[in-house]
Parts: structure tokens; C-alpha cells; sequence
């Protein structure tokens, strides 16, 4: 249905949006500039029509009213079409696969949960949803992904989320859309999707010290983590609960947040707290203690592996995040 290349059903969805804003804009600017035509022709000099003052019609103010009420009830509808495309855009369905993308001057950075990793390239499954987790380690970026039609801003110290659906497989180039330095027309990458069988053998056959967890779990340890949080194995005083908050169950719960309302604990809200630091807070109220900002001490890669890492702390909200699906298999 598009006359453009896709390869995502949200693609498709973008196409006829913009085809029905092009075409209502269209018939708008048709309908103004005809009038007006219509009025130069009729009106011009030499014309015979009578100008005297009785002969001048009224003004219907109720065709004025009707069709700017028209035009206005169309474009609202679409505005709240446009509204709904976008926010479905950052509300991942459960199942999704994450995967952590980092942009720096001037590359891509991408690591697996399964603990691959590539530089300007992005290997995907077919038909299986898939959430980047963006963020950058100097300045301002855009990522871009025009045959899937989604494009979102990465900022430096902070997680921005979207996903897809691959529909087709194939390569296709992913570009930094974002003016960010003299290298900025190299920063591109490679899209690669490839049906369930061929990803699966991919991730077997592509080298990973250890997954994402694993790493972010001696990270936990080697970074004092352990000795004010408990998570599960690792608890600094099972009979002191004063200090910090419980890592277990965690993640995917409702915490008060700055401004005294409860925010959800995800990826962003993980990664902002331990790059920034703060007041700890939980569901049982604030700690004697202020969480201290590793901002410097930890790279973007560490924050990705720790994130990681505390959601498999919440069994049942890290549940269908996609892990066994991008974990190489055993004996290889």
C-alpha cells in the first residue's frame, strides 16, 4: 500500500497517515485557491456583472461556519490519529526484545542482552517486537530508521525508548539525523533482519563474554551496590532495611517519585537513578541514606549491563523482555 519502501506494519500505518493529511490538505488548498480563481475570473476588468450596491450578495455566515467546522473536525480526527500513532510508538508490548543502542561521536554502539556486541550494526529477528533502549555518551543524536519510519532523539545521560515489528527481511541503513560534528554524514549503520532460525544461529555463532546480566551482577558487587541494597543473594544486613531499597521485585513496581507521586520503576527510571543518584525512595517510604551519583564512574555500557541486570531481580515484570530469545544456546 506505500509507494515508499517498508518493512514494519507501523511503517504502514505512518504511509496512509500521511497520505490522508496530504490529500485533506490538498482538497483544502484546492477548494481555497478555486474560490478565489472563481472570484478573479468572474470579477475582472471588462466583466458584466453588476457591482452596484443591490446587487452585491450577502455574506453566508453559514457556509463560512460550516466548512471551517468541516476542515476542523477533519484535521482534529487527524491530530488524534497522530497522537495515538505516537504514543502506541513508545509503549513496547510485553515480550519485547531489548536491546541497548549507544550513540557516540561518530558510531553506533549496540549490545545484545546475551552480551553481543556490534559497532553500526543492528541484527533483529523477523516478526518479533523490538525495543532499542537509547541513549549517548557525548552529545545530541538522532537515531533513524527510515524503512521502519521511526526516528527519535538521543540524548546524553538519559534512556529513550521505541520499538518495532520487522516485516521483511533484508538490510536496510539506519543514519544519525541530528547535526552533531564534523563526522555526523559517517555516523550511519546497518539494519539486518533475519527470519528466527538464521537470528538464532547468528547469536550462537557471533562471541559475547557473557550476557548483559552476568555483567551487570559483578558490577552490582564490584561498585558497593551489595553493601546498601539487598538483591536477593547478596544482602549487606537482613536486619537492616534502613539504608536503601530492596533491588528484588523492584523493578516494574511504583515508587514515589521527586515530586511526591508514584512514577514506574523501568529502564529509564533505573538508569537516571543510578547516573544521577538522589533520595532513595520505595513504596515504604524514604532511607536515612542518599544514593550517590556514579555519573564518570560508570559508562553507558556498565549502566546497561547493571539495568539489566536489576531486572532479572522482578521476575514476573522482566518476564517476556526477551532474554532467552537472544541467548546463545548452550554447547556452542
Amino acid at each position: 500500500m506505500s509507494w515508499l519502501p517498508e518493512a514494519s506494519a507501523h511503517a504502514t500505518r505512518i504511509d496512509i497517515l500521511l497520505a490522508g493529511l496530504l490529500l485533506i490538505s490538498l482538497a483544502v488548498l484546492g477548494l481555497v485557491f478555486g474560490l478565489m480563481t472563481l472570484n478573479i475570473i468572474r470579477f475582472r476588468v471588462g466583466s458584466r456583472v453588476p457591482l452596484s450596491h443591490e446587487a452585491v450578495v450577502h455574506k453566508s455566515w453559514r457556509f463560512e461556519i460550516g466548512w471551517t467546522s468541516a476542515t476542523l473536525v477533519i484535521f482534529f480526527i487527524l491530530f488524534l490519529w497522530a497522537a495515538r500513532l505516537y504514543v502506541v510508538g513508545f509503549q513496547p508490548p510485553s515480550g519485547a526484545i531489548q536491546i541497548y543502542v549507544t550513540g557516540k561521536q561518530w558510531m553506533w554502539k549496540v549490545q545484545y542482552p546475551g552480551g553481543q556486541r556490534e559497532i553500526n550494526m543492528l541484527h533483529v529477528p523477523m516478526g518479533r517486537a523490538v525495543q532499542l533502549l537509547l541513549t549517548s555518551e557525548d552529545v545530541i543524536h538522532d537515531f533513524s530508521i527510515p524503512v521502519l519510519r521511526i526516528k527519535h532523539d538521543v540524548l546524553p545521560g538519559r534512556y529513550q525508548s521505541i520499538w518495532f515489528v520487522a516485516t521483511r527481511s533484508g538490510q536496510f541503513r539506519f543514519y544519525c539525523t541530528q547535526f552533531c560534528g564534523i563526522g555526523h554524514s559517517r555516523m550511519t549503520g546497518t539494519l539486518v533482519v533475519l527470519n528466527s532460525t538464521d537470528y538464532a544461529d547468528w547469536l550462537d555463532h557471533t562471541p559475547a563474554s557473557g550476557s548483559l546480566a552476568t555483567t551487570g551482577e559483578m558490577l552490582f558487587i564490584r561498585n558497593g551496590c551489595s553493601g546498601c541494597h539487598v538483591s536477593g543473594r547478596y544482602a549487606p544486613d537482613a536486619h537492616d532495611t534502613s539504608r536503601a531499597p530492596s533491588m528484588v521485585g523492584l523493578y516494574g513496581s511504583m515508587v514515589p517519585g521527586p515530586d511526591g507521586r508514584p512514577v514506574r520503576v523501568d529502564s529509564a527510571f533505573l538508569h537516571d537513578a543510578i547516573l544521577h543518584g538522589g533520595p532513595a525512595r520505595s513504596q515504604q517510604g524514604n532511607y536515612s541514606t542518599e544514593m550517590p551519583s556514579f555519573r564518570g564512574v560508570l559508562g553507558e555500557d556498565d549502566l546497561a549491563a547493571l539495568v539489566a541486570y536489576l531486572q532479572t531481580l522482578s521476575p514476573s515484570a522482566s518476564s517476556g523482555m526477551g532474554v532467552d530469545a537472544v541467548t546463545p544456546r548452550e554447547g556452542n
